[in-house]
Parts: C-alpha cells; structure tokens; sequence
C-alpha cells in the first residue's frame, strides 16, 4: 500500500452481519453487535493512515420495514454507540457528520448525533459520515426539491441548473465523491447508496462478512484501488 496515494474518500457498504449472526445459531441483533468492533478498527485505521473521509452506510431507509424489535434495537445500539465513542472519537480529532432525512431518527438518537457533531465540528482529521436512515434516491429526490425551491425563490435560473449547481443541494455538497466503494459479504449490488456520488467511484467487493472485516482487509481494498487506472471516461 502506497501511503502518497491514499484514496481521498472510502465509502463502505457494511452488509452481512444477519447471516455472520446465522450461521453462529444467534438472533440477527448479535451480528449487529458483533459489527461495532468492525466499525471501530475501520475508523481508527482510516485516521491513523490518513484517509480524509469515510462514510458508512449505517441504516438506509429501507431498513426501517424490518421487524420492529430489530429497529429498535439497532437505535439504541447507535445511540449508546454515539455517546461512548465520542470522547475517543475526539480525542483522535475525528469529526462526525451525517447525512440522511435524520429527522426520522428518534429523538434520543437525534440528540446524541447532534451533541457528537457540535462537539468534533473543529476536528481536523478524518470526516467520518454517518448515512442514516438515508437513500440515494431520497437524497437526489430531496436535492431536486431544494433546486425547484431556489427556481420559484427567484435565486437560481432554470438553466443554471447543471452537475455542478445540482451538486450543491446533496446532504453534504462539499465532500468530494468516493474514490473507493467497499461492499463487504459478496453481494453484486449498490443497495440505494450514494447514487449520484459514486459515479466514477472504484468497487471492491469482498465475500467476508462485516463482522469479520477489518483493517487488514481495508489495506487490501487500498491496495487494489492503487492498482487501478481512473481514466474518468478519457483515455490514458
């Protein structure tokens, strides 16, 4: 792994943790438990190599359709995930941010989430993004919204609208794309994340399940995406 070229930005689909809980003979809730140390060695790796951003797709809005004891237990999980992990977070001058219709969240969630981002907002170090109860479809849906707001306010022209004007309603507009996408248990599929923002993004895919990741499979990840040509369309 070569540290002078470090993807800028890692986004990473956290999928398996149900059936890595499964195959164990445990409830899916102990997968997700069992997920939080993966979390935690992911971030503390990206800070120590000096990844700028990362953002984990840590409850999508499809996720709400699950059992309602499952919900509820994966929010308390983050709510006491956001109130033990802050002082540490801080400490590694980590800032948090999230994106996401995170009024969805309850409000116990909502309160730990704002008091972790008001209290890392001056970090300088790794952006750890957390989506939340988010969608990539949502997110365009609400961007367009917000555009067709600034059109009838009078402070935005129908022309004027383009990649780069659009790009300024998304959650979080001034994050630079994903260079590397990471989906860990094996699936083939994108799940509704990041849509627009992962246009030119490099996929890795691993068969472990996110329970079982970590930074050593990261640095593979790493590796890989070093070896890689990003043309963006043009010719080398």
């Amino acid at each position: 792994m070569d540290p002078r070229r470090l993807p800028h930005h890692v986004a990473v689909i956290m999928d398996g943790n149900g059936r890595w809980a499964r195959d164990r003979g445990r409830p899916r809730i102990f997968g997700h438990r069992a997920g939080i140390e993966s979390v935690r060695d992911v971030v503390k790796a990206c800070s120590q190599i000096g990844v700028e951003y990362l953002t984990l797709y840590t409850f999508s809005r499809e996720n709400w359709k699950r059992p309602k004891a499952e919900v509820s237990a994966l929010m308390k999980m983050l709510r006491n995930l956001l109130k033990n992990e802050i002082k540490e977070l801080d400490r590694n001058d980590v800032r948090v941010m999230a994106i996401g219709r995170v009024d969805d969240l309850p409000d116990s969630v909502r309160k730990e989430l704002s008091r972790a981002i008001d209290k890392t907002r001056d970090n300088k170090g790794l952006t750890l993004i957390l989506a939340l109860s988010y969608g990539g479809r949502g997110e365009i849906a609400d961007a367009a919204s917000r555009a067709a707001k600034g059109v009838l306010d009078g402070e935005l022209a129908p022309e004027e609208i383009n990649e780069d004007t659009f790009g300024r309603f998304l959650y979080a507009p001034d994050v630079p794309d994903p260079d590397l996408l990471i989906r860990t248990s094996g699936e083939l599929r994108v799940s509704n994340f990041l849509l627009w923002q992962i246009a030119y993004s490099e996929i890795w895919v691993t068969d472990v399940l996110w329970p079982d990741f970590t930074r050593n499979e990261l640095f593979e990840a790493i590796a890989d995406f070093q070896k890689r040509e990003r043309r963006f369309g043009g010719v080398e």
